[in-house]
């Protein structure tokens, strides 16, 4: 197809949004990208810790979460993560493996997203900011997308909206999956999801600012929910650290439906409940004078010592809760603090080989605006890199399945 012919929009110019847009004008497409901020790409720019983690080698096996967690699956067979990783080298962006989740070689989100627009203007995408997109229909066969300036019209629209993950201001702003509920869209309640829980009396137990390695356990009434390992962050309103951050989509949705939450904390993920108590008998009889508190210095962080010994209890219940220290969960940090959104648009209602919508022809959805979260690792990126792929190509040819 030539330039004269089929017309995209892409609304949204993060990471889906810019993947469709270099996909769509590559099958020869005149593309257009409306994006709201001052700039493409912020939210990429903040990935890994400013170090972008593209993608992970590792298997889908329970990283996913949505109504149909299958969907996620089928998406990455179409567009797979070896073409992700060819793609990225194709346009400049050398790649590094660190235990399979992969960065770019020079560790910088912001040369994986100067090679993203680079490639893009080589492509002859339009890249128009501070459009904000309020509203799309579609009239005769042809779309129309509304702006606070001026109203587009395209062939085909590719909705890589996102969510308010991460944005902080919006908090009461409509998410962007809006669009696609005007449109008939059915739209999964969306929560905040990878974020920071609030837990009762976070600031009594003082403290904030350890750094741990353990486990943390999410617990409604009596059923274990989801368990996650790692280096756990302890501050004065709760619990955060990439373990808890995979573990929050299940506690939010928990607390959403009024569900009792619980976190339980093992502080000694090396041994067992027993080993530990054997531990804590040994020191105990090679430090007679010792007091408790000074009986664990050198075994746990220091400003974790006085919520482990609150009561002064005895060195086998002492041992019971390091590795069952149980807090109610009250809360969560909000949509600012997290890294992205759960629910969004059913996927029943999608293509999972094209990303395009089975209700209206034409439009396709990517990344966020889908109910697919995944946990972190890179998941959420690789999901909008496919997802991006497989739309603007499909909206790029042409083509209508």
């Amino acid at each position: 197809m030539d330039k004269q012919g089929k017309s995209v929009i892409v609304v949204g110019g993060g990471a889906s949004g810019l993947m469709a847009a270099i996909q769509a004008a590559r099958c020869g497409a005149r593309v257009t990208v409306l994006e709201r901020e001052n700039k493409p790409g912020r939210k990429l720019l903040r990935t890994g810790n400013g170090r972008c983690n593209l993608t992970t080698t590792g298997s889908t096996a329970g990283v996913y979460h949505g109504e149909e967690r299958s969907f996620a699956a089928k998406v990455l067979e179409n567009w797979t993560v070896a073409e992700t990783l060819a793609f990225f080298e194709s346009i400049g962006v050398h790649t590094t493996s660190r235990g399979g989740w992969i960065y770019p070689y020079s560790d910088q989100a912001e040369s994986v997203l100067q090679d993203l627009l680079m490639t893009a203007e080589e492509c002859g995408v339009r890249i128009k900011t501070r459009e904000e997109v309020r509203r799309v229909r579609k009239v005769m066969g042809r779309f129309q997308v509304e702006t606070a300036t001026w109203t587009y019209e395209a062939d085909a629209v590719i909705l890589a909206c996102g969510t308010r993950a991460g944005i902080a201001g919006q908090e009461d702003a409509e998410e962007p999956a809006g669009i696609a509920a005007r449109m008939g869209h059915t739209v999964i309640r969306q929560l905040p999801a990878l974020v920071p829980l609030n837990v009762e009396d976070a600031g009594r137990l003082g403290w904030a600012g350890v750094r741990v390695n353990g486990s943390v356990r999410i617990i409604s009434g009596r059923e274990l929910i989801e368990e996650e390992s790692g280096q756990l962050q302890l501050t004065e309103y709760g619990i955060s650290g990439i373990p808890v951050f995979i573990v929050s989509s299940e506690a939010v949705r928990l607390l959403d439906s009024h569900a009792p939450v619980h976190a339980e904390l093992d502080f000694f993920p090396d041994g067992t409940e027993r080993e530990l108590a054997e531990l804590l008998h040994e020191r105990h009889a090679n430090h007679l004078l010792r007091p408790l508190k000074k009986l664990l210095v050198g075994l746990f962080p220091e400003k974790l010592i006085p919520a482990l010994t609150a009561g002064s209890p005895d060195l086998i219940s002492l041992a019971e809760r390091a590795k069952h220290f149980r807090v109610r969960v009250t809360g969560h940090q909000g949509a600012k603090a997290a890294q992205v959104m759960s629910g969004g648009v059913s996927t029943d209602e999608v293509d999972p080989a094209t990303c395009m919508s089975r209700l209206v022809e034409n439009l396709y959805l990517t990344g966020e605006m889908l109910d697919i979260d995944g946990a972190c690792g890179g998941w959420n990126l690789q999901f909008a890199w496919s997802t991006g792929a497989l739309a603007g190509r499909s909206a790029g040819r042409g083509e209508d399945k």
